[in-house]
């Protein structure tokens, strides 16, 4: 396919109100019984390890989602669609009549919403990473943290996986002189500070992951104190109930950030486009993909709102393509 055929895709799925009879994992088996007779073994045993209900739901839809964009959009049989692992043990699809991947993809989950970005009909290489945080779910342990070691001590509980000058900016200037960072309320006090600074902090967690990701390595790369986001910001929350704005509107209003200062060691880095942006008031996604070949093409794509896709299309989709 040429450049003009190239499609950006980014879908959510919710899976909190899926199989809602299940209330612990083997419930699964009968509840989610259609979902799972689309997975491998190996896969269909991976989901149903989790002691959590809900992280299992999540793994389901993740590997449902996997096999849906190679089956959708690179036009596989569903059973055809054998995933393996490239090199730094990234899940991918080669094709084995050409050995190039017609998709790349990348899925992310927390707090049960699942998130898939994915570039489908580049004939180059093209790598894509995405992260999806919710910014309050670990909130009550947060605070206490916070309130009984410190603002600096919880930064530095995490400093391992952050830059030379992202944990500084975190304890020292994230506030940016009271009022004017987007998201702080005008005279803000106590627990509305420690929010916002958590906001801050999960914000740099999503921008980190999602662009470590990209590049393929984990998060215990040897290489992290390198890589530098200066000066980031949080989005400001968004709609109530996962609305979306237009792009226009949302960057606007603050709530999707597509300019980003990212050094490597150093020097900046010019061939990744990054998309963070709010989902709804607690949570927020990043979508990262660049084209090593010729920057121009990732930098020049349109990253814009992801789309919700149910588990129905999912399964529909899927048992019209079992081949």
């Amino acid at each position: 396919m040429g450049p003009d055929n190239v499609k950006i895709i980014q879908y959510l799925v919710d899976t909190r109100d899926l199989w809602p009879r299940a209330t612990k994992t083997k419930d699964l088996e009968n509840e989610a019984s259609r979902a799972l007779a689309l997975l491998t073994e190996d896969e269909k045993k991976a989901v149903l390890r989790y002691y959590f209900v809900a992280d299992a739901k999540m793994s389901l839809a993740s590997h449902l989602l996997k096999h849906w964009v190679v089956s959708k959009y690179a036009g596989v049989p569903w059973w055809e669609t054998k995933l393996t692992r490239d090199e730094k043990t990234k899940p991918i699809y080669r094709d084995p009549a050409t050995g190039r991947q017609p998709v790349a993809f990348n899925v992310s989950h927390q707090c049960g919403i699942v998130a898939l970005a994915a570039v489908a009909g580049y004939e180059g290489q093209v790598d894509v990473g995405t992260d999806v945080v919710c910014t309050t779910e670990r909130r009550a342990r947060d605070h206490r943290v916070v309130n009984t070691e410190g603002w600096g001590r919880f930064v530095d509980m995490h400093a391992d996986v952050f830059g030379r000058s992202e944990a500084r900016f975190l304890k020292s200037d994230v506030l940016g002189g009271g009022t004017t960072q987007a998201g702080l309320p005008a005279l803000a006090r106590g627990e509305e500070i420690v929010d916002f600074k958590l906001r801050c902090f999960y914000t740099l967690w999503c921008l980190r992951e999602a662009y470590v990701k990209m590049t393929g390595d984990a998060l215990l790369a040897p290489w992290l104190k390198d890589l530098e986001f200066r000066g980031f910001r949080a989005p400001s929350p968004g709609l109530a109930g996962f609305g979306q704005r237009p792009d226009g509107e949302a960057a606007a209003a603050a709530e999707v950030i597509k300019d980003h200062e990212v050094l490597f060691r150093g020097e900046r880095v010019d061939d990744a486009n990054i998309c963070l942006r709010s989902l709804g008031p607690d949570y927020m996604t990043c979508t990262a993909v660049r084209t090593p070949g010729r920057k121009e093409d990732a930098l020049g794509w349109d990253l814009g709102p992801f789309e919700f896709l149910g588990m129905e299309r999912i399964l529909e989709d899927a048992e019209a393509r079992l081949g």
